[in-house]
């Protein structure tokens, strides 16, 4: 009895034990937030932070750094040409669409970088900055462990899908810090509404810009295994607050709980809500655990739209599906805001014309668009349809090289018939130009 008993107790303990790491090894719920000062690094509000977690397209905010970097060590400058290769046109699912060899500047890609977040202009940016994907990747990572970013690892310039390539709110927590410390002549590219590029207007995915008061940045991302992820950034009275979320359910509700974190920030005067202190952003630890598959959930067949970055769910879904707990007790992001009233982003204002982009040298810009499929042929009374590669596709792969097109097969002459007596023509009303 007293054997059995002994070897209960070590059992139970070793059962709780085990217990205890499984819990440990994955976040309570699937979802990351982090609320700190720009200026300072000191952490306003912690959830899930340290948990390693796939970035998305939210990666491209360490293509921009290391871009910068590059342009401070004068290894190019913003007027520097970036050549669309195979590879870079071979990229999906979002992307600006760019036939092989066209040329454009650094400024230019990073302008499109940020607000189409184009999966081919991150390789052009990747392959002119560091040679390759793979000599780019190695300059991403030796600037992330420059800064401290213990728990991020990059593969490529985009977010794609891949092993490995993986980060966490508290990592791009600093890296937006560092963004906006080591380059702060580079904040207007974080906050750019729109661009045009032809005929096309492109808004920025970013849906707090001129929507939530003081908005200034930066990125957002999504992919099947990560959610919706945002770093969202907002400056009032010359106090900026970074914000991060990831793995929030859709488009509409990233940006309801990055701006609910916002407001909280900037509500919260002495911030006495906040006890005890959680000290700075640097100083979270990191959590040894691998990142949480959100696939099912995020992509799974239960979802009324198709999931996808520029898929914004309805306004009034996004406040129901944002619950949360807060101390154990429920909470809607419509009770954050420290006065009374509800909680809402404000209608798009557009406060400014979209930004002009181009392909070519920034002294002689290309005169006609460059897309794959050449410029668009105007017709009569019929409404565009968005192409493909505006539609972004949760976790596709990259696509593979275009094939070269079949050469056309040799025209046999005709027989020469003798012409026909000409015959008065007549009148026919014609369709608008194909």
């Amino acid at each position: 009895m007293t054997v059995f008993n002994c070897f209960s107790r070590h059992s139970l303990i070793f059962v709780a034990a085990a217990a205890l790491t499984a819990q440990a090894s994955r976040p309570a719920s699937a979802e990351a937030q982090l609320l700190i000062e720009a200026s300072t690094g000191k952490v306003l509000h912690a959830e899930n932070a340290t948990y390693p977690w796939y970035p998305a397209s939210v990666t491209k905010l360490m293509t921009a750094y290391t871009t910068l970097r590059a342009v401070k060590e004068k290894r190019l400058t913003f007027n520097t040409l970036l050549t669309m290769s195979r590879n870079a046109v071979a990229q999906q699912p979002t992307k600006m669409g760019f036939k092989l060899g066209t040329t454009l500047t650094v400024d230019n890609a990073l302008k499109m970088l940020m607000v189409k977040s184009a999966n081919d202009v991150a390789v052009a940016i990747a392959e002119g900055v560091g040679g390759s994907l793979e000599g780019f990747a190695d300059l991403m990572n030796a600037n992330a462990r420059r800064l401290g970013m213990s728990q991020s690892h990059f593969i490529n310039p985009n977010g794609l899908p891949s092993e490995g390539h993986v980060s966490s709110a508290r990592d791009l927590g600093i890296l937006a810090r560092a963004l906006f410390q080591e380059f702060p002549e580079a904040a207007p590219y974080w906050s750019i509404h729109s661009i045009r590029y032809g005929n096309r207007v492109m808004r920025n995915y970013n849906n707090l810009i001129d929507r939530y008061p003081g908005a200034d940045g930066m990125k957002t991302g999504f992919i099947c295994a990560s959610g919706y992820n945002v770093v969202a950034s907002a400056t009032r009275n010359g106090r900026r607050l970074i914000a991060v979320v990831l793995g929030a359910y859709s488009g509409a509700v990233r940006a309801q709980k990055a701006g609910a974190l916002l407001e909280r920030g900037f509500g919260s005067g002495g911030l006495t809500w906040l006890t005890p202190s959680l000290g700075t952003v640097d100083a979270l630890a990191p959590i040894d655990a691998q990142p949480p598959n959100l696939r099912e959930e995020m992509c799974g067949g239960h979802r009324r739209k198709p999931p996808s970055e520029d898929n914004q769910e309805e306004e009034a879904e996004a406040a129901v599906t944002a619950e949360g707990t807060e101390g154990g007790q429920a909470f809607m992001l419509s009770n954050l805001k420290p006065s009374a009233g509800k909680f809402v982003l404000g209608p798009p204002v557009d406060t400014m014309p979209p930004i002009v982009v181009f392909t070519g040298p920034a002294n002689n810009p290309d005169s006609a668009p460059q897309v794959a499929n050449g410029p668009a042929k105007k017709k009569k009374k019929v409404v565009a349809k968005p192409d493909a590669a505006e539609k972004p596709a949760a976790d596709a792969k990259p696509a593979a090289a275009p094939k070269a097109a079949a050469k056309p097969a040799a025209a046999k002459p005709a027989a020469a018939k003798p012409a026909a007596t000409p015959k008065p023509a007549k009148p026919k009303v014609t369709s608008a130009p194909q």
